[in-house]
């Protein structure tokens, strides 16, 4: 969604009013490599490869020769899955081309419509020091930072701590007239 802010400038206006994402990872690079590495790879990558690698290979059945089957199952990390699947589909060098050239913060300058980005600063996959300042962003993009609130757990209001909940915060700044 950042990116297609970042791309479409100007041109986002009559699409749409405002937007915000949530718990974005807008350095791939530094999300990665937090996936890969520690609990996260334990429990997290080996989930999320468990859901992705099917699903690669249904596109495999439908468009064979798309990628190396032996080198997508063989991939145990997030960057693996990347290098072999990922990268190649969108016409990307490697896993580390992808994750440089398709993450958002380089270009959140250039977003032209109100935006807000909504991080934890402890969130396990968006690592603080990769979250952009204020002086990364254009003066259109709102930055919630919290201290606390994990990956996709900074709700506030009617369930307090629940993922399920979206922070009343997030809708109230939609909401408002921009």
């Amino acid at each position: 969604l950042l990116r297609w802010a970042e791309e479409t400038g100007e041109a986002a206006a009559p699409v749409v009013r405002a937007l915000a994402a949530g718990c974005a990872p807008v350095d791939l690079t530094a999300s990665g490599l937090a996936i890969d590495h520690g609990l996260n790879r334990i429990v997290y990558a080996h989930m999320f490869l468990a859901t992705m690698k099917p699903k690669a290979l249904i596109k495999l059945q439908q468009y064979p020769g798309l990628f190396d089957r032996e080198r997508l199952l063989a991939a145990h990390t997030l960057a693996e899955f990347d290098d072999a699947f990922t990268a190649p589909l969108h016409g990307f060098r490697d896993a580390a081309d992808y994750w440089r050239r398709a993450s958002a913060k380089p270009h959140l300058r250039r977003i032209r419509i109100p935006a807000l980005l909504a991080n934890a600063r402890n969130d396990p996959f968006v690592p603080a020091r990769s979250l952009p300042s204020p002086a990364d962003v254009s003066d259109r993009v709102t930055l919630w930072q919290p201290a606390a609130g994990g990956h996709v757990g900074v709700a506030q209001g009617r369930f307090p701590g629940s993922v399920l909940a979206m922070p009343d915060a997030v809708c109230d700044w939609l909401a408002a007239p921009c």
